[in-house]
């Protein structure tokens, strides 16, 4: 992670930081501030009315406005006047409700669809590192429930922000012209409750980050458990996989409980709080009451009635709040992790493909385990090297420093004489085609996961011809719809041989002069390898080919093989050479040949 994560960060800079989303809405922010304003506005008036309604009881003939010199409003009587004022006021506070809660809707729609775009555009430039640190379910849970909860702090909590807040405002405002002494009661109370609003606040944040921390949980299993079916059901697995799905939704609704205890319990006691004042208001009223109408008393009350509810909403908006900013802060920290290292300027329409690798030495980062040391060796222009070794002796990972997957520690990696690193990433990459032996394909069709990325917009003549070159064409034309078909999620729907030649003809389409197999042929039947060989003899040639080899056999015309052994190059020379050595790689070589011995079936007797 960056340092800068590691720093923490106020609450109030978060949620400003999630506000400053808003800019590009500020007009429609607006009209909901306005629309929210004129809601507000109505509900002094609704407790003014009843003045008129308790004084009109006596004497319904009075005037509205007895002192008013225009005649139409001098003559208006309450009878009339008070049902008059009532549909006016509803329909300008539904006027205000209408502003305020569509246009509000709209900028928290934006944000969300903006947060969730950042997001999942920051997951395509960061650095592998990343992803080896963060499992899936974590990251697609801050693309789904954070952003969730990011919406309910921008609108929810907005909306009641302002909404009642205005309302305490013109609350407080009729109350202090009615009768300031006896408003300065209600003053008193609200230094206890902000005591309590910070209080509660600093438990819902942190509540609030152990729920996301177990609904990432939560999402993991359940991705873990769906991507990997098959290996659930052959191993069965099943009463596994329902314990460990049960724990993360155990631990995730226990959280969520204590959330929900906390608010039962604040709620509660932050109304006895405003309730006491209440009633301290009105042994007040009732004994100052001095020579105020019945119509004044009741329109005070009224008023004073109509403050509980908002302070109370205000008061709980606080969990929203800080569920929130405790989503906003997993998703900050994400769009705030530095991107995948670019400093190259380097940019080549075509390269000849000359590889040279020298000194190199590599470490993951953040472990001291030294996983390649001096690797030096060259692949002139259209010529093939092979990689063997076994398991963990660091084949995989020289051909993933190649395209810069991962940033070498020590040493060069040249292309044509010029260091990876000078290159810009995307130029780099473009130079390269990677085939491995784990193939990802996209639930699309068959044409648009071979012209994939930048080769989406290559002739239909150019894709056909790729699919011949990878031998498979004899089977796409055997679907249903052909090119035309839906593969499934990652290729479900293909046999392995298949995904495998599908791979190889996306990589015969982008027609790089750098090609690296990654044990391309490891877990195939042998007709499958037999179509995987073919495709891949005519993929290699004319250029630059880093063969990772687990069956010896696929590799014996490399111009170069390199036997690696614990991060370094124990012996390298031809086929031939490397037998007559009798070293590592004839053992290798005996070994594998006597195990394919073995398990080849014995030929029936005559």
């Amino acid at each position: 992670m960056s340092h800068q994560n590691s720093v923490p960060v106020s609450g109030l800079k978060i949620y400003l930081r999630l506000l400053a989303y808003v800019r590009p809405y500020w007009g429609m922010f607006a009209l909901s501030i306005v629309g929210f304003l004129i809601f507000a506005s109505t509900q002094p008036m609704l407790a003014g009315i009843l003045k008129y309604f308790v004084d009109g009881l006596a004497n319904p003939d009075a005037a509205l406005f007895p002192d008013m010199q225009w005649q139409w409003l001098h003559g208006l009587r309450l009878i009339y006047a008070v049902p008059i004022l009532i549909v006016l006021i509803a329909l300008w506070q539904g006027l205000g409700a209408f502003l305020g809660n569509y246009f509000l809707a709209r900028v928290s729609l934006g944000l969300v669809h903006d947060l969730r775009v950042a997001l999942f555009n920051s997951l395509l430039i960061l650095p592998n590192p990343y992803f080896d640190h963060h499992n899936s379910g974590h990251l697609i849970s801050r693309i789904t429930y954070n952003v969730t909860m990011v919406t309910s702090a921008v609108t929810d909590a907005v909306k009641i922000i302002v909404r009642e807040s205005l309302t305490v405002v013109f609350l407080f405002l009729y109350l202090i012209w009615m009768n300031w002494k006896l408003t300065l009661v209600m003053l008193a109370i609200l230094p206890l409750i902000a005591f309590m609003v910070t209080i509660a606040s600093r438990k819902f944040r942190k509540q609030s980050h152990k729920i996301q921390a177990a609904m990432g949980d939560l999402t993991h299993v359940a991705s873990e458990t769906i991507h990997g079916y098959r290996v659930v059901r052959s191993f069965g697995g099943e009463a596994y996989e329902q314990r460990r799905f049960l724990d993360a939704s155990q631990i995730n609704s226990d959280r969520q409980l204590r959330m929900t205890r906390t608010s039962a319990i604040y709620t509660p006691l932050l109304q006895l709080v405003i309730y006491s004042a209440m009633s301290v208001l009105m042994f007040l009223v009732l004994w100052l009451r001095g020579d105020a109408s019945a119509g004044d008393l009741v329109a005070y009350i009224t008023a004073a009635g109509l403050l509980p509810k908002p302070i109370r909403q205000l008061s709980e908006v606080s969990s929203t709040i800080q569920r929130g900013i405790a989503g906003a802060a997993s998703i900050f920290e994400q769009l705030d992790e530095t991107p995948e290292h670019d400093t190259g300027i380097l940019e080549r329409e075509r390269v000849a493909g000359r590889l040279e690798v020298k000194n190199l030495r590599f470490t993951y980062p953040g472990t001291d385990n030294v996983v390649l040391n001096d690797i030096d060796f060259v692949i002139e222009p259209g010529k093939m090297v092979a990689l063997v070794g076994r398991s963990g002796s660091g084949k995989s990972t020289l051909a993933n420093l190649i395209p810069r997957f991962y940033a070498h520690s020590e040493g060069e990696i040249l292309l044509d004489g010029a260091g990876i690193e000078t290159y810009r990433l995307k130029n780099l990459r473009q130079h390269i085609a990677l085939v491995t032996q784990q193939v990802t394909l996209f639930n699309d069709t068959v044409i648009n996961n071979i012209a994939y990325g930048d080769l989406a917009d290559r002739a239909q003549s150019e894709i056909r011809q790729a699919a011949a070159d990878a031998f498979a064409l004899e089977f796409i034309d055997r679907l249903p719809e052909g090119f035309a078909t839906e593969v499934g999620e990652n290729g479900v729907m293909l046999s392995g041989g298949q995904r495998q030649r599908l791979a190889i003809a996306r990589a015969m389409l982008k027609n790089a002069p750098v090609l690296i197999l990654d044990e391309a042929t490891s877990a195939l039947d042998t007709e499958s390898e037999r179509h995987i060989q073919a495709a891949l003899e005519k993929v290699m040639a004319g250029r630059t080919t880093l063969v990772i080899a687990h069956r010896l056999s696929t590799i014996e015309r490399a111009d170069q093989i390199l036997v690696m052994e614990a991060g370094s190059i124990v012996e390298r020379g031809t086929h031939a050479e490397l037998i007559a050595q009798n070293g590592y790689y004839a053992r290798l070589h005996a070994k594998q040949f006597a195990d394919e011995a073995r398990d080849a079936p014995s030929k029936p007797e005559d």
